[in-house]
């Protein structure tokens, strides 16, 4: 039998996931040591692999693009830095200054390593002390990867909307034929159920933009290889924004039968007077919902990656305990789980984007519903 498109992709993606997670594996010990300044090196060397350290430095956001590391060579890809300060206004410059100096620090500013500003761009006065936190606006890499997937995005629906105007009353191809199923069941069996046959069109363009733009970079952070790898749904501020934009549009669409039901439910009057209770159990729902879409998809694409990294981490742990061989030894293990995770997370990535677009439409649906 002839494979289908579907089963190509999932052969390829098997594949990078594999060979990703084996480069990933290789380079964990070196990918962590480069995390830190030349200090934080010599004396996680000395007291030896710290696996906390390790799963939360590879979870965490950053200001370069780690490659790959031979030794001690570390290859990166520097990524800009903005910076607002009160003092010095606007800077402009890349990461690699900071490892250009001597002690991480350039134009009065450095990368936190401890304490409470941990990840974070401090600003020092001229005797070296910290005097604060700049704004911060530069391009991370979860900012970084989170650009490509939408140029990526835009590649594959405009290559599937020149397809399908070429090919008009043919079967469809390539990449037509996976996309536009997809398409049809978040059009038939998503919006039309929830929102309803006479407004779903409204809204289909936001849910197909956010139900691929989830799919998407849920399986960029499945392959650790440049330029996938960004843990873009796994930043809390990405799905917060994402969350953000369900909320205004629910409200923004919203008509007077719904606040109605918000401000004045048609309950007993003793459950709104004195005390407006149901009014603000009604309320916090409205802010619940969207902080529900923020923290399910944040917390499902974080564990995964967390789980993944515990396992890697082993390898590790067994070798700096019980020796090289014992790490050998436990290396078969930890890979066959760690390879199963990142299959279980391939359909974990498919139901958060489903999820997340389907409670969205729910919302929509609630918020233009006509009172009966």
């Amino acid at each position: 039998m002839k494979p289908t498109i579907f089963t190509k992709i999932s052969s390829i993606l098997l594949v990078l996931l594999i060979v990703g997670f084996s480069s990933q594996t290789i380079l964990a010990e070196e990918h962590t040591t480069n995390e830190h300044s030349a200090n934080a090196k010599h004396e996680m060397q000395e007291e030896g692999f710290n696996p906390g350290e390790f799963v939360i430095h590879h979870v965490s956001d950053a200001f370069e693009w780690h490659i790959a590391s031979f030794g001690e060579t570390h290859i990166n890809i520097p990524l800009p830095i903005i910076l607002y300060s009160e003092n010095t206004g606007w800077n402009f410059f890349m990461s690699s200054a900071f490892h250009h100096s001597a002690d991480g620090v350039h134009n009065h500013f450095r990368i936190s390593h401890e304490g409470e500003n941990t990840g974070k761009i401090e600003e020092l006065n001229e005797q070296g002390e910290v005097i604060g936190l700049p704004i911060d606006l530069s391009i991370t890499k979860a900012v970084a990867g989170a650009m490509f997937s939408v140029i990526l995005i835009l590649w594959i629906f405009l290559s599937v909307a020149k397809s399908a105007k070429r090919s008009a009353g043919q079967a469809p191809k390539g990449l037509q034929n996976l996309v536009e199923p997809i398409i049809l069941f978040i059009r038939d069996e998503v919006a039309k159920p929830a929102i309803g046959d006479k407004k779903y069109e409204k809204f289909m363009p936001f849910l197909l933009t956010v139900f691929f733009f989830i799919l998407i970079n849920n399986f960029m952070g499945l392959i650790p290889i440049f330029p996938f790898g960004a843990n873009v749904t796994g930043n809390i501020a990405v799905t917060m924004v994402l969350a953000l934009f369900t909320f205004v549009i629910t409200s923004l669409n919203g008509n007077k039968h719904y606040w109605k039901e918000i401000y004045n439910p048609d309950v007993p009057w003793w459950l709104k007077f004195p005390i407006p209770l149901m009014p603000i159990v009604e309320l916090s729902g409205v802010i619940t919902k969207p902080f529900v879409l923020m923290v399910r998809l944040f917390a499902n694409m974080m564990a995964g990656h967390m789980i993944v990294t515990v396992f890697v981490s082993l390898i590790f742990i067994f070798a700096s305990m019980m020796g090289p061989v014992a790490g050998g030894l436990i290396s078969p293990v930890s890979v066959a789980f760690s390879v199963f995770i990142l299959l279980l997370d391939v359909l974990v990535s498919f139901i958060q984007a489903y999820v997340f677009t389907l409670l969205s439409a729910l919302y929509f649906g609630m918020a233009t519903s006509e009172h009966h």
